[in-house]
């Protein structure tokens, strides 16, 4: 059995009005809305219980068969809280874990559940192209993610003006397992709470690495994308009618 848990509890903001009345993870993307395609990625890359953090209208998110935590506070907290909220199942089985504004497809998916390690980041090493179509300069909005010679990590989302610094962009798309989370628990219990509600995911992975904990990672090449705004939904809409962009059903 491998459980999945998405990440659905932010209000999206910077989406605008299509999150204005719903979820990011219900906005429409190729004539689904968005978790139904992540949704479809997990089960098709050997999940076979998926969980999902509500927060921002989280009463219109109703998936069948899901297994549903809730982030009351997800307006006062940022992504790790959110993550916490699913703590039971973190802290006895393997967990994949999925941002709620990212596409992949199921191959994906399956290169991190068989990868070994108790902490796994997946990242895209094609990422200039997408970035370059993303932002007037990509490097506004690239973050540094640099491994080592056997593909452990050893510095994670940064502001950078290097291109050396980025050897791909970190997706949101991760594999925990109890051992890893044991080490994320001792390094939140370790800050105040305060820093505890405004730290994003980067920011626990500096943290873990800080601490000794190894992280490793997947490597993939496109197949992927953020939805991050209107603009970023109307370039993949472009991108998929122009035949640049194929989609699993």
């Amino acid at each position: 059995m491998m459980r999945a848990v998405i990440l659905a509890a932010g209000r999206g903001s910077r989406l605008g009005p299509l999150s204005e009345d719903r979820p990011k993870c219900l906005v429409e993307f190729a004539q689904q809305p968005l978790i139904r395609r992540q949704i479809a990625a997990l089960r098709g890359g050997g999940v076979t219980t998926i969980g999902i953090v509500r927060g921002y209208l989280g009463n219109m998110i109703n998936i069948e068969d899901a297994v549903y935590f809730e982030n009351p506070r997800w307006a006062e907290t940022n992504m790790v809280m959110s993550l916490a909220a699913a703590k039971t199942w973190l802290q006895s089985d393997a967990v994949v874990v999925s941002y709620a504004d990212i596409f992949y497809g199921r191959d994906v998916v399956r290169d991190v559940v068989a990868s070994s390690g108790d902490l796994v980041v997946a990242y895209d090493r094609g990422w200039r192209s997408l970035w370059t179509r993303r932002f007037d300069d990509p490097l506004s909005d690239a973050e540094t993610f640099r491994t080592d010679a056997g593909g452990n990590l050893l510095d994670i989302g940064r502001r950078t003006t290097q291109i050396d610094e980025i050897e791909g962009q970190y997706m949101g798309l991760l594999k925990f397992t109890p051992p890893a989370w044991r080490a994320v628990e001792a390094v939140l219990a370790a800050v105040d709470a305060k820093t505890r509600d405004a730290m994003d995911m980067t920011t626990l992975l500096r943290a873990l690495l800080d601490s000794g904990f190894p992280v490793g990672t997947v490597a993939i090449a496109g197949k992927w994308g953020e939805i991050d705004s209107s603009d970023d939904l109307e370039l993949y809409e472009k991108m998929i009618r122009e035949g640049e962009l194929c989609l699993e059903n």
